[in-house]
């Protein structure tokens, strides 16, 4: 609820800053800094600025922390995450133009003879920090006591600019606050943009049997189905899992109403690394397809960074490029950007990793819009939204079947996005079952439409660019005869191009002249991510 929002600026003089949740232990000391170094062969000395969660600790917590915010204790509250109790005093303090002393003897420990430096970089999990109404403490202090929680007054706001470490009386560290914060040093570190790639010509386009082709994609671990994960933890807890993992958006109901919320996460780096701003544009694109294709009005993302040493101008032009890309696509999407983090230097003897701007995101099925969750079945139609150009440029096809990162990442169209996405979201009513075409194209949509439903399909299109092209933009909708009809007339009063390519029916897979059984590919599919990970 919008008006029920906790903020974490700090506010008011002398007000207490109040440590909550788990004890704070030697896990994940230097966590944050070890997310931006780069790996050698001193790999294994890093192994404990790894944290260590605890799940049900982790939900007490929040519990505990819905249950004060009723209370009218709070002024501000903030997560303990990346450096631990040094970032969330500090953002808290900077945040209200305020200063922060901590005495770290009533920090509550696991662990004996902790140092000021170990407490203040360690990143234990399941901790929170808060400014505290004096007046409410005694209220407060029985939430946390009733879910066998610390809660523990480690310091309290000042009125000068400065971050204040005491520790047995001693002090640890006295700096200006803002400087670390607001006010700190900003890099503007030269790059180079990454060259424009060569265009894949008709000569290097490859040809290959469909269903070898997509045989080749469901073993990858990319492509693969992901059960062997999934199915090693409750994904129904609370009851308000709507739609189960395994394909596309995970949907789930808001407790206790009829809303809706649908998450995603994309990215290709392939794409990013051959054209950064358009590899941007796609990870945002393709997260809007993905609640799309549930019927979620995308609202919101957050972006993961994570790229090779900005030091070199190289990859600093792959972060440049991708950050433009995506302030670009989630202006035009009207998805903003409200959270995110950033990873750098992620390189392992000077061999820096593909750029990765991750894009997680969040749509709303509003109460009484209905989602798009059925599944195809014997007799559908499987019609196309979007226009087909047959674009394999840094394709999954070139690089799992043939060993090929050649080509240019395929272009993103944000209005012909925005377009096609509103016209899924306006029409869900004639459609049962949709995807969205990203990697792997049109084949490996359609097989996934048809896996998840155990039932067969017909594509008719056989040759290669037609079938794995990953041109961007598109949908795969399954639905009946007369439903189809009700699109086509609707597609065609909206600008929105429809085509048919194929049909559901019977027990194979059946693309162009190519076919084989349903279940032996559903086999393969299903036993390729645990083979490659055993």
């Amino acid at each position: 609820k919008t008006d029920s929002i906790f903020y974490s600026a700090a506010s008011g003089v002398g007000m207490p800053v109040v440590y909550l949740g788990a004890k704070t232990g030697r896990d994940g000391v230097g966590g944050a800094t070890m997310a931006s170094a780069e790996f050698d062969d001193t790999i294994e000395e890093k192994r404990p600025t790894v944290q260590v969660g605890d799940p049900f600790t982790e939900k007490r917590l929040m519990e505990a922390t819905l249950e004060l915010m009723q209370t009218g204790a709070v002024i501000s509250i903030q997560d303990m995450g990346a450096a631990g109790l040094t970032c969330s005093a500090v953002e808290m303090g900077d945040k209200g133009k305020l200063g922060i002393k901590l005495n770290l003897e009533d920090v509550p420990q696991r662990e004996e003879n902790m140092t000021a430096y170990e407490m203040m970089l360690s990143e234990s999990q399941e901790r929170m920090l808060m400014v505290l109404k004096p007046e409410k403490e005694a209220e407060a202090r029985a939430v946390f006591e009733k879910w066998d929680l610390d809660f523990a007054i480690v310091g309290e706001t000042i009125a000068e600019d400065r971050f204040l470490i005491l520790h047995n009386g001693e002090v640890k560290a006295d700096l200006v606050l803002s400087k670390l914060a607001s006010t700190a040093p900003e890099y503007d570190r030269p790059w180079v943009a990454t060259p424009a790639a060569e265009p894949l010509t008709d000569a290097d386009v490859p040809t290959i049997d469909p269903i070898d082709g997509l045989k080749a994609l469901l073993t990858s671990p990319n492509y693969a189905g992901k059960q062997w994960v999934y199915e090693q933890y409750d994904t129904t807890v609370m009851g308000d899992t709507a739609r189960r993992p395994g394909v596309g958006s995970g949907i789930i109901r808001v407790h206790g109403t009829d809303k809706r919320l649908a998450f995603t996460s994309d990215v290709t780096p392939r794409y990013v690394k051959a054209n950064p701003v358009e590899g941007g544009k796609q990870a945002v694109a393709e997260a809007y397809r993905n609640l799309t294709a549930v019927g979620a009005k995308p609202l919101a993302t957050t972006d993961n960074l994570n790229f090779g040493n900005p030091e070199k101008p190289e990859i600093m032009g792959q972060f440049v490029g991708a950050i433009q890309g995506i302030g670009e696509a989630v202006a035009a999407l009207d998805m903003p950007i409200v959270s995110g983090n950033v990873s750098l230097y992620n390189e392992t003897d000077g061999q820096g990793i593909l750029p990765t701007p991750t894009i997680g995101a969040v749509g709303l099925i509003a109460a009484g819009e209905e989602a798009i969750t059925g599944q195809a079945r014997d007799g559908h139609i499987a019609l196309l939204i979007g226009e087909t150009q047959g674009h394999l440029g840094q394709s999954a096809l070139l690089a799992e079947v043939f060993n090929r990162e050649d080509g240019d990442a395929p272009a993103v169209d944000l209005e012909a996005e925005k377009r096609n996405g509103e016209f899924i979201r306006a029409n869900r009513d004639l459609i049962k079952a949709c995807t969205d075409l990203s990697d792997g194209g049109l084949a490996l949509a359609a097989f996934e439409l048809a896996e998840e439903a155990g039932v067969g399909v017909h594509i008719d299109a056989g040759d290669t660019p037609t079938l794995f092209g990953e041109d961007q933009a598109r949908y795969l909708v399954a639905c009946n005869f007369d439903q189809a009809e009700g699109l086509m007339l609707a597609a065609g009063q909206a600008g929105v191009t429809l085509t048919t390519v194929g049909r559901f029916t019977g027990d194979c897979v059946k693309i162009g002249g190519s076919e084989a059984p349903l279940a032996e590919l559903q086999e393969v599919f299903r036993a390729g991510f645990a083979e490659a990970v055993a």
